[in-house]
């Protein structure tokens, strides 16, 4: 950065969103915005009365490093070491992906298909598989007081990511953490009136085509599906048959490229009453919704 003139809060910003711009950041200003602020500690919107304002030198020196490594294709929120979900805060590292809007409509479809039930079922047993970060558990665990879940994952450094996001909503009595491939430990007789899942659903070729900050630095475990994209979901369309209460659903975020494959597994199963299809804000196939017969 040259420092002909006073390095201000504002020429800071309009700086690194063009640097960042030039290097291939779909949001750029954003990225600025909540790096700069980072390395303020302050919130965004303190960043807008404190435009003409002289950043100092340590400020500099740790937005610059912030800057650097975005530029490079590190993900802000890899960065910032948190992200925002379905209006809450949750620690995020490399060792989990990062949530995404998109879904927060597992969130939704689970949520809504609860209130569709009687007031008299005062417990609610749902299992989320491949947690993460533990968003999905624990955004509906909050929105849902009757809900006791349970959430698995194959990394156990992403289970401890999950387990501090439970303490952090003071949700970790309401939530089971579990290390298990899918649903292989979760004890045989246990059965559940939900099973919820972001599972990998990115084919092979896909996966060599990632943008940058994606491929480079989110863990591929919880990307990649396989060549066809659904390796992970046949395996869970199977295990979920055999761990659902009667009448017991199964709710999976997919690509809108593989709902045909994903339905047809379901249809082959012919153990699954199929529903129709959420569609996200682009209007594009992204929850599975299939309830057990």
């Amino acid at each position: 950065m040259p420092a002909t003139e006073s390095w201000t809060i504002g020429r800071l910003l309009t700086w690194t969103t063009d640097y960042l711009k030039q290097r291939g950041a779909d949001n750029p200003r954003l990225d600025a915005e909540v790096l700069l602020a980072e390395a303020r500690g302050c919130q965004r919107i303190e960043l807008y009365t404190a435009f003409d304002q002289e950043a100092q030198e340590p400020v500099r020196m740790a937005f610059r490093e912030l800057v650097r490594r975005r530029a490079e294709g590190t993900p802000v929120a890899y960065l910032v070491g948190r992200r925002e979900f379905y209006s809450l805060n949750f620690r995020v590292t490399p060792d989990v992906l990062i949530p995404r809007p998109e879904t927060e409509l597992l969130v939704v479809t689970l949520l809504d298909t609860i209130k569709t039930l009687p007031a008299s079922v005062t417990s609610i047993s749902a299992v989320d598989v491949g947690t993460g970060s533990g968003n999905v558990a624990i955004t509906c665990a909050k929105h849902c007081p009757r809900l006791q879940m349970t959430a698995v994952d194959l990394s156990p450094e992403a289970l401890k990511v999950a387990e501090l996001n439970a303490e952090d909503h003071k949700l970790q009595n309401r939530i089971t953490f579990l290390h298990s491939d899918l649903l292989d430990a979760v004890p045989a007789s246990q059965r559940f009136d939900f099973i919820v899942s972001n599972p990998p659903y990115v084919t092979s070729d896909e996966m060599t085509q990632l943008p940058r900050d994606v491929g480079e630095h989110e863990p591929h475990m919880a990307l990649d599906g396989g060549t066809e994209g659904t390796d992970v979901i046949a395996r869970l369309i199977s295990q979920a048959a055999t761990r659902l209460n009667p009448g017991g659903f199964l709710f999976m975020e997919i690509s809108p490229m593989i709902q045909d494959s994903v339905l047809q597994l379901l249809h082959d199963a012919a153990c699954w009453d199929v529903l129709e299809t959420v569609k996200d804000f682009a209007r594009l196939p992204r929850i599975i919704q299939a309830r057990l017969t």
